[in-house]
């Protein structure tokens, strides 16, 4: 009859362990630094607004700026309708 080696079985549980924790914390950098650059990204796409320029809503929408004001855009979606969004619900440039 075959006994259980717990020694071995602890010991692979800890490796197990370790391992899984240095996987998450390599995870875990990548994602902050994508959502650092993401984060610059919109930070500078929303100080640059300028007059004119086409964007794109979070939701998809797309519209082009007529007036800013500190905190939001006054965007025209459509001929002769215009809406007032705040600055940080703009996603990207549209391509012109």
């Amino acid at each position: 009859m075959m006994s259980i080696n717990w020694a071995v079985i602890g010991w692979t549980c800890i490796t197990l362990a370790v391992i899984m924790g240095v996987i998450g914390l390599i995870l875990s950098f990548i994602s902050a630094r994508n959502m650092r650059k993401r984060r610059e990204v919109l930070g500078e796409l929303h100080t640059g607004l300028k007059v004119g320029s086409r964007i794109m809503f979070a939701g998809g929408i797309y519209g082009k700026v007529v007036g800013i004001e500190e905190e939001t855009v006054n965007v025209e979606v459509a001929k002769g309708t215009v809406i007032q969004i705040s600055r940080y619900a703009i996603q990207a440039l549209a391509d012109s």
